[in-house]
């Protein structure tokens, strides 16, 4: 394993909690480091950018007291992802206030950025930087991230097109640091799978919408619960990137799933203003494709729990070939 042993031994299961926009929230991101799995949440989704210093201090009291009351449990770090875009123009100033606050993870999207790779480092934090190809991937390392997550075919929101294996292979061959997996991944035996072929963690995101602590409406968790594989759609039109989102989100706002246009990357817009256009944020939900494999809406702690369980029982399988 090639995670910092300051991570890697605070961990109940080697899982890092993808950032959601608007569904991440403290209440979550704390129920995920004391079950021990890594919580993060978007900079953008404490508004306005003043709320940001709350949330990391509400997040770091939370965590140090349960640690305090349960010195033996293994709490993990959290993270916080920032939007390396020209139209984040919040994006200096969330950075300043995650240096205070020393935040253990920073996850870039978009863009490696330098300046945030040389914050983090000043205080010991570390950079992982969410990556669909091998191009971005060297040119991320080039930059001096720590860590690379691989964000593959069929994982929810802004996803890429590539095989899990495929892309996990070639960026092993010229890269030995902390890599997370991230693509349909539902089950703990999904998990275990990650780190066979070779991941340090699996990126989870769907999972945590059907949870109690999710920011998320009642009618989105229930239309997780309800769809399948074949109600997820891979589409530009809502940001200028390819994402994959759910197909009773799509029509509900009266848009065919089988005939959208294409956008292109102006679209994209991030900041104080948030998306170009509020209801493609709001109304369109998105989702992994492996949302079938979720049936029930739980507490964060349960869905961990039950994650552990399923990656224990197919740890305990496979170590009888």
């Amino acid at each position: 394993m090639s995670l910092p042993d300051k991570i890697g031994s605070q961990l109940t299961l080697p899982v890092l909690c993808s950032p959601m926009f608007i569904i991440s929230n403290p209440k979550m991101v704390i129920e995920q480091c004391k079950a021990g799995v890594i919580g993060s949440f978007p900079a953008l989704n404490a508004r306005p950018a003043e709320k940001l210093d709350e949330w990391l201090t509400e997040i770091e009291e939370a965590l140090a007291a349960y640690k305090a009351d349960n010195p033996d449990a293994k709490v993990a770090p959290y993270a916080v992802n920032q939007i390396a875009h020209a139209t984040n123009d919040r994006l200096e100033h969330d950075m300043q206030v995650c240096v205070e606050h020393k935040v253990p993870i920073i996850i870039t999207s978009l863009q490696a950025n330098p300046m945030i790779v040389e914050a983090a480092h000043s205080y010991g934090g570390l950079v992982f930087h969410d990556v669909t190809n091998i191009r971005h991937a060297k040119k991320a390392l080039s930059m001096g991230v720590d860590g690379l997550i691989l964000v593959t075919a069929g994982a929810g929101g802004h996803a890429g097109t590539l095989s899990p294996f495929a892309l996990l292979a070639e960026i092993r061959s010229f890269f030995d640091g902390p890599i997370i997996l991230g693509g349909a991944i539902t089950k703990g035996h999904h998990v275990l799978a990650a780190t066979v072929m070779g991941a340090d963690m699996a990126y989870m995101g769907t999972r945590f919408i059907a949870t109690e602590e999710a920011n998320a409406e009642q009618a989105y968790k229930d239309m997780i619960l309800m769809s399948s594989a074949s109600d997820i759609i891979y589409t530009n039109l809502f940001t200028g990137v390819h994402g994959n989102y759910l197909r009773g989100s799509i029509e509900k706002v009266g848009l065919d799933p089988e005939d959208l246009p294409v956008s292109d990357k102006s679209k994209m817009k991030f900041g104080s203003a948030g998306g170009s256009k509020p209801k493609a944020w709001k109304d369109i939900w998105g989702a992994g494709q492996g949302v079938g494999g979720i049936t029930e809406l739980v507490p964060v702690a349960k869905a961990v729990t039950q994650l552990r369980d399923e990656y224990e029982t197919a740890r305990q399988q496979i170590s009888k070939y």
